[in-house]
């Protein structure tokens, strides 16, 4: 199992790696990684989307058509458009996420930055998320990239993971915790 991972890890770089050097050569780097959080957004909301980048029964012009369409609807720029359509071609929708994780941490070491990923249980405004990102940077001592996502799961507060750190300030874990310890009284 570990070699099938670091086999998709290795993939999912080295498509990232021409991605990012073609979104630069043309000027695109912001544009492109915005597409891709849009598709990594899609990816966990749809389960039926999920299934369609890793299956391995669906023929390679039906996945192919598939994710054109989707492209075309999300409005994607054509490098990413393009980008798709060769994934799909040779068959490695499957690493998608792997290859858009890839992507935007190239994009963050190019720009000196660290990423942060936040679970909040509702979504942040703008002033709290330029207030949290203010906060993160003081922290780690360098820019910080926040990428929030919205989990209803955690019924309130947030959890924080910067770097090998994790900060875990949700309700949901302060009640496991707290009948963790009510277990232990009784």
């Amino acid at each position: 199992m570990a070699s099938e991972t670091t086999g998709v890890s290795g993939l999912a770089e080295r498509y990232a790696a021409a991605l990012f050097d073609i979104a630069d050569e043309r000027r695109m780097l912001d544009e492109v990684a915005s597409d891709l959080r849009q598709l990594r957004t899609m990816l966990a909301a749809s389960a039926d989307l999920s299934r369609l980048v890793r299956s391995p029964i669906m023929t390679r012009g039906e996945q192919g058509k598939a994710i054109a369409a989707l492209a075309k609807h999300a409005g994607f720029s054509p490098v990413v458009h393009d980008f798709l359509a060769i994934v799909a071609k040779n068959r490695r929708l499957f690493a998608v996420p792997a290859m858009i994780e890839a992507y935007l941490g190239k994009l963050a070491e190019r720009r000196g930055e660290i990423t942060a990923e936040v679970i909040a249980a509702r979504p942040l405004s703008e002033a709290q998320l330029a207030l949290l990102s203010d906060q993160l940077r003081r922290s780690a001592g360098r820019r910080v990239s926040v990428d929030a996502r919205v989990d209803p799961g955690l019924i309130g507060g947030m959890i924080v993971k910067l770097g090998s750190r994790m900060v875990d300030g949700s309700i949901k874990s302060k009640l496991q915790r707290l009948q963790l310890a009510m277990k232990g009284i009784g």
